[in-house]
């Protein structure tokens, strides 16, 4: 790790700053690491060649005509990318849907586009976790998970 000096004006510090006691970092370098990785992961999204994982969260209204069918539906037709879904009743009208894909990240935002631009859809949110490119020394750690 290399430390380097960096210079804000008074505005832009107090936004980190804010930022960093907002979300909890324990100090500024953290902060600036976890958005540089943010806005690497949105590149390798528009770069669209990139492989790796995402998180697509939606809340959508169940009684909305046709809806339900119509998300299955994109949801099968793009069966490749998904990995696990989770659905959740929110209240008599809303549900809530968490969707873990897995494919090229062209795919994973043209899919959560066609999900998000459904009529009835509202909070449409894709977090992308784009493959970062291996160490080509880097060891590899086996995890264990016990149940």
């Amino acid at each position: 790790m290399q430390r380097i000096t960096i210079t804000l004006d008074d505005d832009l510090l107090d936004t980190l700053d804010g930022l960093s006691a907002r979300r909890g970092y324990h100090n500024r370098s953290e902060a600036l690491r976890d958005i540089l990785r943010n806005t690497l992961a949105q590149e390798a999204v528009a770069d669209n060649q990139q492989s790796g994982y995402a998180v697509l969260s939606y809340v959508y209204e169940h009684e909305k005509r046709d809806l339900a069918s119509r998300l299955i539906q994109t949801q099968h037709s793009h069966h490749d990318l998904s990995v696990a879904t989770l659905h959740v009743h929110i209240n008599h009208d809303d549900c809530l849907e968490i969707a873990v894909l897995k494919g090229n990240m062209g795919d994973v935002q043209q899919f959560a586009d066609d999900v998000i631009a459904q009529r009835g859809v509202r909070n449409g949110h894709l977090q992308c976790l784009p493959a970062g490119p291996a160490a080509p020394d880097a060891p590899h750690h086996h995890h264990h998970h016990d149940g």
